[in-house]
């Protein structure tokens, strides 16, 4: 099967998309509004992308006609948000963050998490989230406003929160962590199967 993006549907191509960029971790991103409304959002177009500094990115795609997501609208405006890593324990209230509602509905209420004051940013974290990184925004590259288009924002991490439980010596212990990835369609992944690869020497002849 040979595919043209060009000669498909932009619908098609997602799912195509979706089933092979397989799993996809999730950022569930926390951000506020200038009038100070509360907004949770997830996102699993989500990678890190330096470590000097540290700087994080996802994309919010446009899922309606015209529609630019409240988590980017907000951003634009406060330069600031916050990732929250997504354990399986927090699945259910993920999705329900995930809900499509208007910009004046606090998703913290509706999913029934808990909002915590930062240390830097003015955004609230998520108090579950056994890993929280605040991040103050870099860049918003556009590079779509069709439906099914978006943008990637990139954002500085200037602070990590980490539940003691699940580090040691700057390592996270994946089993404590317990984090979850998105699948295509409404599957997602458990991360408890895993395995060791060890990376060849390049400098052996």
């Amino acid at each position: 099967m040979i595919v043209y993006p060009s000669d498909s549907r932009p619908n098609d191509i997602y799912k195509l998309m979706v089933g092979s960029i397989t799993p996809r971790p999730i950022a569930l991103v926390s951000s506020i509004s200038k009038a100070g409304v509360f907004n949770l959002a997830p996102y699993s177009f989500f990678t890190g992308v330096s470590v000097d500094p540290p700087a994080i990115g996802f994309s919010p795609l446009i899922t309606g006609k015209d529609k630019i997501r409240d988590s980017r609208n907000n951003i634009e405006e406060t330069k600031e948000f916050a990732v929250n890593i997504v354990s399986e324990s927090l699945v259910e209230q993920m999705n329900v963050a995930s809900s499509d509602v208007p910009p004046e509905v606090d998703e913290f209420a509706l999913s029934q998490l808990t909002p915590e004051h930062a240390n830097i940013v003015s955004c609230p974290l998520v108090k579950e989230s056994r890993i929280n990184m605040e991040c103050r925004l870099i860049e918003i590259v556009e590079v779509s406003n069709k439906l099914l288009g978006g943008a990637f924002i990139l954002g500085e991490i200037v602070c990590f929160h980490i539940d003691d439980e699940v580090v040691e010596n700057f390592r996270i212990d994946p089993d404590t962590l317990d984090t979850v990835g998105r699948m295509g369609g409404s599957s997602y992944t458990r991360t408890r199967d895993r395995f060791e690869l060890v990376r060849p020497d390049s400098k052996r002849s």
